[in-house]
């Protein structure tokens, strides 16, 4: 049985005033894939997960999200969705004057009337979660570029959500870090069955991670390619895409 997608983006045209940084882009998200968006610099990766999440209208086309629309829904209705979606920003754009354990609540208490013996519980939980148990007290600027990654994941799991966004999880992180923060994303989708969208130009995390990569692309302003890591490597003529999934000296495949 075909399942429906979870997320559909139909003919989406999307830039910043008069400049269109992509045009007529077409694709689904399965229930619980994880889909990863790369390119080059300046292609639209982030700007579509910005249209994907509701920060930024399309200039035409249609964006749907877990059965929310996301050119025609209300407030009320974005509000909802927002329960069921989480996001890990590039910075992990941790609030610096609150605790790691204040910043992963935030989102409880902003959705739910839920009493705080039952809200620190779960902070404790998601915090688990993702290896930080018994840092609730510590402030960001105790935390190492990783474990406020993690902690950055542990917010966007606060409320159970069905879809995750990623936005260059990798940057700014060592190899080894890295390579822990894959480990601990398929982790969380194996369990979970969480939905992924990952923006990210890290090839080993592409072939560590990825069930399926769209390659966009800034002179098309569209996707130019899509498939598994291991296909576009192997098998697409495109010149942009081969020198993407073949980089000279590197095997991205150890």
């Amino acid at each position: 049985m075909v399942q429906e997608p979870i997320i559909s983006v139909r003919s989406l045209t999307a830039g910043y005033g008069d400049v269109r940084i992509l045009e007529d882009v077409s694709f689904d998200v399965s229930p619980g894939e994880i889909l990863m968006i790369v390119g080059g610099s300046g292609c639209g990766k982030s700007t579509l997960l910005k249209h994907m999440i509701g920060q930024l209208p399309p200039i035409n086309g249609e964006i749907l999200v877990d059965g929310c629309c996301l050119n025609t829904c209300s407030t009320s209705e974005y509000h909802d969705l927002l329960k069921r979606i989480g996001v890990l920003y590039q910075g992990s754009a941790l609030l610096s004057s609150l605790t790691v354990g204040q910043n992963v609540a935030l989102p409880i208490l902003e959705h739910t009337d839920l009493p705080k013996d039952a809200v620190d519980s779960l902070v404790r939980i998601k915090l688990s979660m993702v290896y930080l148990d018994g840092s609730e007290n510590l402030l960001p600027s105790e935390l190492s570029g990783g474990m406020k990654k993690r902690a950055g994941l542990a917010r966007a799991m606060a409320l159970n959500p069905k879809i995750l966004f990623f936005d260059e999880p990798s940057a700014g992180l060592d190899p080894i870090t890295s390579s822990e923060l894959d480990r601990l994303i398929l982790q969380l989708n194996k369990i979970f069955k969480t939905t992924m969208v990952v923006v990210t130009h890290e090839l080993r995390s592409i072939f560590s991670v990825a069930q399926r990569v769209i390659v966009l692309d800034k002179e098309t302003r569209g996707i130019i390619a899509q498939g598994t890591p291991m296909d576009l490597k192997n098998n697409n003529a495109h010149p942009l895409v081969r020198d993407f999934f073949n980089p000279p000296g590197q095997d991205v495949c150890d």
